[in-house]
């Protein structure tokens, strides 16, 4: 399935920011999550991940650091903040509408087209 760009962009934050809820991470296997998460329907990039990290930086909502993996390979680990946390809580709620809307709407289209 080919999931549109929009949608893709605008789940990127709570997606990214609820793996980190999970606990510390790296760019890689972020992306291996969104894929477990998925059924292997999303299929992010670097090219994706690394501006969604840099703005959530940005906003205070993770913190970088580099570290070296047991393999012997520096890797910039992420953390959810505080901040962060808020902001998964809130991004949570306004997707829990927004479910509850097509949820709704589906349902009812499902009977129209019964």
């Amino acid at each position: 399935m080919n999931i549109g760009k929009d949608l893709v962009a605008a789940s990127a934050t709570p997606l990214v920011l609820a793996i980190l809820a999970e606990g510390d991470s790296y760019g890689y296997a972020i992306i291996r999550r969104v894929a477990e998460l998925s059924g292997g329907e999303l299929q992010w990039t670097d090219g994706m991940l690394y501006p969604v990290l840099h703005r959530l930086e940005r906003f205070g909502y993770v913190e970088a650091r580099w570290a070296t993996a047991e393999t012997g390979r520096r890797r910039r680990y992420y953390r959810i903040t505080s901040e962060g946390t808020a902001h998964l809580a809130a991004q949570r709620r306004q997707w829990q509408v927004v479910d509850s809307a097509l949820r709704g709407i589906w349902t009812e289209m499902r009977f129209a087209f019964a």
